[in-house]
């Protein structure tokens, strides 16, 4: 059973109006990263275990030049992280979608930051995944500036 039923009529008015607004009831946002934090995060990407540096690509404070050479990264892995993070920006996103790697390729499609010109690069992807994942991350609808 849905707590929905156990709302009188005016509280099911309220919660549809306050959803057609399209404002968020509550917001949370995070504190901006300390200059310690972001040096532990250029020490992490400088790491001999590859890992280590994928946490580095992951982290949501890690600086554009960190992920810009890590996106260079030998490891497909470690690039397959600089392509989820959400940081990492339309034009990494554009230099990965050149990968070698498919799964590279695929995150890049699936991130959100990712933009209309670069979907429409991937979907003629010889990989049938990646051309899935564009699929998928096509019926996402564009938010300002192109991106997803």
């Amino acid at each position: 059973m849905s707590c929905l039923g156990f709302l009188t009529a005016a509280q099911r008015e309220a919660l549809a109006a306050s959803s057609a607004a399209g404002a968020p009831l509550s917001t949370f946002a995070s504190p901006a990263a300390s200059p310690g934090k972001t040096r532990r995060v250029r020490s992490l990407a400088g790491s001999a275990d590859a890992r280590i540096r994928e946490s580095a690509a992951l982290s949501a404070h890690a600086p554009h030049d960190v992920l810009t050479v890590l996106a260079g990264d030998p490891i497909s892995s470690v690039r397959a992280c600089v392509a989820r993070n959400a940081g990492a920006g339309p034009l990494l996103l554009r230099r990965l979608s050149g990968d070698p790697e498919a799964v590279v390729r695929a995150w890049v499609a699936a991130n959100p930051q990712v933009t209309d010109d670069v979907l429409q690069l991937l979907i003629g992807d010889a990989d049938p995944s990646v051309r899935a994942v564009v699929e998928w991350a096509g019926r996402w609808p564009a938010q300002e500036g192109g991106t997803r």
